[in-house]
């Protein structure tokens, strides 16, 4: 018998000062029982960070052709693809094939996901967006973790504050570019 999806329920207070988005949101995300805390932390930052009209997450790991996060206009056309992780030089390839915008968040080292795709053929592969997340505020947020969780997150000059329960989290979102 395999095991089910975890629901997580999120209430944030986003305030993207670089972008000028100011919004509460209230997500009810699925976790996969493959799917590893800092990752399912990371998605939801990138929803925050990309946080838009169609944005929407996608059936997960049981749809592995999907991105992680997908924005669709009002006619369901894919307008931007955007992952989370380290995804390989095809996927990229592919991505870029079917968004006019790819976007990548890396929660893991950022050297190892540069590496992997050095040299690869990718599609338009110096208009696709690599940001890496400071590891040491996914694992501080990924410890903290719960099934109902409510907090602020503040993003100003690439550098994200996440305020809950008394503490403040912090760190850089770094840009990375693909030789």
């Amino acid at each position: 018998m395999a095991l089910g999806a975890t629901i997580y329920h999120f209430a944030i207070q986003l305030s993207d000062v670089d972008r000028g988005v100011y919004q509460s949101l209230a997500l009810k995300v699925a976790r996969h029982p493959s799917e590893a805390e800092d990752h399912l932390v990371a998605r939801v930052l990138a929803y925050c960070l990309e946080f838009t009209e169609g944005l929407s997450f996608s059936r997960g790991l049981s749809a592995p052709d999907e991105p992680a996060l997908a924005v669709r206009d009002l006619t369901g056309e894919l307008r931007a693809w955007i992952d989370v992780g380290a995804p390989d030089a095809a996927r990229l390839h592919k991505a870029a094939k079917a968004a006019p915008r790819v976007a990548v968040y890396t929660h893991k080292a950022p050297a190892v996901l540069l590496r992997g795709l050095e040299g690869e053929r990718i599609h338009r592969a110096e208009a696709i967006e690599l940001y890496a997340f400071d590891r040491e505020l996914i694992a501080g947020l990924a410890a903290r973790l719960e099934r109902r969780m409510a907090f602020d997150l503040s993003v100003t000059d690439a550098h994200l504050f996440i305020s809950m329960e008394g503490a403040t989290l912090s760190g850089d979102l770094e840009r990375l570019t693909l030789q």
